[in-house]
């Protein structure tokens, strides 16, 4: 076979294109983000955007005479390459006069499980392993009470984070599915909030036109709210390319600068949904630790008579531990445990998994549709009985931060 689907692989374990061989008489159709192929900044453009902030000052006049600092970053779960971004802001910091003992940064991981050091230090650089104290945000104790929505969210926010006097969010806009676009205020809420402001907020209902409408949708409005309560100064918010690359930078004030980064993500992620397929090939990279993400909105490119779904999920981390939505046992559940449904369209779900994880299965409903294979050959094997060697096939190389228009 020498027609091969290519996508890309390992975000956090050299980054590679996986390449898989296909028979040659399928008809492959490609849909990538419109954006996924733009250049990553230059160190010299990551500087500008840090030192030219979106309706603020710059970081050196509005820290000065500050006396405790703390940076906020996204988790392992998310690819944003901080280490790129945090030299410039430590830069500004020690031209307001903040020394290194007063900084410190803490892992924005909501619910998820705790960081390690391998992975603070590929997040943020080796160079900051040693400087600075680095924390993974307990939302299980030490929260501090700030205030409520209007949406009677109770909102408990990291005490450290509290209790400094400057604060710095450094995160990525991608699509989401509860709050439609990550970065700005998610860095707050889920982010360092306790895990009962956390369920409350993602609790909160929603209509078909709220979950697509990052304006009107009231996860996102709740989460703006509590990052008004618990305070941020500076957001740093990266739109990533297909590779997980920083291709532009918005910076600034929280509100304003999370608005145009959302602007322009629209366009960015946006994707040619490619319908009636006998087999749609989804490839989770950005997110393959929670690899589900790419699934609900590629359900629509299955034929309607019945076709199948490749989920291509490659982590040698596994899925990332969730202790409101993931699995915590075959008998047992997390909070909420949301499990996908599989709509009947859709025959078969083959999880593609070169580091197998049995227990990842469990975010699907119980269903004989999902498999996991761990062989390129036996997952053609299997299409090819089914489908022969004329079949009409969609892939998503980025399904995990793909935006269509109608979501």
């Amino acid at each position: 076979m020498t027609n091969l689907v290519k996508v890309p692989q390992l975000a956090w374990h050299n980054p590679s294109e996986l390449e898989l061989p296909v028979p040659d008489g399928w008809q492959i159709e490609v849909s990538n983000i419109a954006g996924g192929d733009r250049s990553e900044l230059t160190d010299t453009q990551i500087k500008h955007a840090l030192t030219n902030l979106i309706a603020s000052p710059p970081i050196r006049e509005i820290a000065r005479g500050k006396k405790e600092v703390v940076i906020i970053f996204d988790d392992f779960s998310r690819i944003t390459r901080v280490s790129k971004i945090v030299p410039y802001i430590l830069e500004e910091l020690a031209e307001a006069g903040i020394s290194d003992s007063n900084i410190r940064f803490i892992a924005a991981n909501g619910t998820h499980g705790a960081m390690d050091r391998s992975q603070f230090a590929q997040k943020l650089g080796e160079s900051v392993m040693g400087r600075f104290a680095i924390y993974n945000h307990n939302p299980f104790y030490n929260c501090t009470y700030v205030g409520t929505t209007s949406r009677g969210t109770e909102v408990r926010i990291n005490s450290e984070y509290v209790q400094c006097d400057f604060r710095i969010a450094i995160g990525s806009i991608i699509p989401h599915p509860f709050a439609v676009f990550s970065g700005g205020c998610k860095m707050i809420l889920p982010g360092i909030a306790s895990l009962d402001t956390i369920v409350h907020n993602h609790d909160i209902p929603r209509n078909d036109a709220e979950r697509i409408n990052h304006d009107i949708n009231p996860v996102h409005l709740d989460m703006d709210e509590a990052a008004d309560l618990a305070g941020l100064d500076v957001n740093v918010d990266c739109i990533l390319n297909r590779w997980g690359d920083t291709v532009e930078i918005f910076a600034g004030d929280p509100k304003q600068s999370h608005a145009a980064g959302v602007k322009a993500a629209k366009s960015h992620y946006l994707t040619k949904r490619t319908m009636n397929k006998d087999i749609v090939i989804v490839n989770t990279y950005a997110r393959a630790t929670e690899y589900t993400s790419g699934l609900n909105a590629t359900f629509p490119s299955v034929k309607q008579d019945g076709g199948d779904i490749v989920l291509i999920c490659n982590s040698p981390m596994g899925q990332a531990q969730h202790y409101i939505l993931g699995p915590c046992g075959k008998l047992i559940a997390s909070l909420r445990n949301i499990k996908t449904s599989i709509p009947s369209h859709v025959n078969h779900i083959i999880v593609y998994m070169e580091y197998p994880e049995l227990s990842s299965l469990q975010y699907f409903e119980d269903s004989p549709k999902v498999t996991m294979m761990t062989e390129w050959k036996d997952v053609i094997k299997v299409l090819r009985d089914i489908h022969g060697d004329d079949a009409n096939v969609a892939v998503y190389p980025n399904a995990d931060i793909q935006r269509f228009e109608d979501n």
